[in-house]
């Protein structure tokens, strides 16, 4: 059982890795990567200050990718798979993911940092227009916000939403790899709790 130096920091960091993280092998150690959207970049550094926080002595460095709108975050250690026990050989949604109790534990406590840190790596706030014609002829325009999860994984797709319910959160699968979040209440919950990520 891994003990980090700040549970909230660490369910952040946790739905960050679950949605674009990795552990890899290095030549003498281990080498966390999570990507981050060059766009967001207040996301960036709470992803930073997590790890600081989680992790004390832990000092991330940020690499621009020479092709793609994203930067890798990274850190080498040798204890990023007891940190992470989810690591293992082949993509995520290819193996069984699951969460050891002390990691449960620590959800439960801080369901909405690991909300954050789900939606900051892996979703969207969106703003859905549509046209309709009324019954006299005349159009009305309509807008409401919703907030979007994707993810390949069945397993982490149902961590999100066992994190929902816990929550009060109302869900919906509109696809195999998509949970929409659109009633009223519950977005204005996510905005406060979350921030915005348009």
């Amino acid at each position: 059982m891994f003990e980090p130096a700040d549970d909230a920091a660490y369910a952040y960091l946790l739905g960050w890795y679950l949605g674009d993280g990795c552990v890899s092998r290095t030549a003498r150690s281990y080498q966390l990567v999570i990507v981050a959207d060059l766009a967001y970049f207040w996301i960036i550094v709470d992803c930073c200050l997590a790890i600081r926080a989680a992790f004390p002595g832990r000092i991330p460095h940020v690499r621009p990718h020479p092709v793609h709108n994203c930067v890798r975050i990274e850190n080498g250690w040798t204890r990023w798979p007891e940190v992470f026990p989810q690591h293992g050989p082949g993509r995520k949604h290819e193996r069984p993911i699951v969460l050891e109790p002390w990691q449960e534990l620590i959800v439960e406590a801080f369901p909405w940092r690991f909300l954050a840190g789900l939606l900051h790596s892996d979703g969207c706030r969106t703003v859905n227009r549509f046209k309709t014609k009324l019954p006299l002829g005349r159009v009305a325009e309509y807008e409401y916000p919703r907030w979007f999860f994707s993810n390949m994984s069945a397993d982490i797709r149902a961590l999100f939403c066992s994190t929902c319910e816990q929550l009060g959160l109302r869900w919906t699968q509109s696809n195999r790899r998509n949970i929409s979040i659109s009633h009223r209440d519950s977005v204005a919950l996510l905005d406060e709790h979350v921030g915005r990520k348009t």
